[in-house]
């Protein structure tokens, strides 16, 4: 994926969503994830994605790839598929679609041509499910290419190093 610019700042996303590598420091109001914490992740991506300091750390390195866009449009997706007024599905299927759908959008995935029209499609009536194909595609890309080299990457070995009191701060 080539490198794209940031449309959000920082402040207008979650906490988990957008740390940076200071975040994860342990000297930083002595947040540290745990040695088991750190361990379950290695498990499976489900459990790294579940994990608030996990997450934020899978998305450090798909940053240091030119990917974070796929964490953070499967994070959206999650937010989305919560959202119960039709109104507001709208709304957010629409700012969906024009920040990582639509051809050229500032954080543009990569999704072939019929699932990206299946979502053309569904965005005047969208559901709760509008996205979901697309999300399972990006989960599947995530769990197969960028989880295995975030398990095998030196910030993965610095988390676990300072999950087991071998290093005070994480150098990523």
């Amino acid at each position: 994926m080539r490198e794209k610019p940031s449309s959000m700042s920082s402040q207008n996303m979650a906490p988990t969503d957008c740390m940076k590598p200071s975040d994860l420091s342990a000297e930083k109001k002595g947040i540290k994830p745990s040695v088991d914490d750190v361990n379950q992740w290695e498990q499976s991506l489900d459990k790294l994605l579940a994990h608030k300091y996990g997450k934020a750390a899978f998305r450090i390195f798909l940053k240091s790839e030119f990917c974070e866009e796929n964490i953070e449009f499967w994070t959206t997706c999650e937010n989305y598929k919560t959202l119960t007024s039709q109104k507001d599905l709208v709304s957010k299927a629409n700012t969906i679609y024009e920040e990582f759908i639509k051809s050229e959008a500032p954080k543009e995935i990569n999704l072939d041509f019929n699932t990206k029209n299946a979502i053309e499609q569904s965005l005047n009536a969208p559901t709760a499910t509008t996205f979901q194909a697309a999300q399972k595609k990006i989960y599947s890309l995530m769990e197969n290419n960028s989880y295995p080299r975030f398990i095998n990457s030196d910030l993965y070995k610095e988390l676990c190093a300072v999950a087991s009191g071998k290093s005070k701060l994480i150098k990523y």
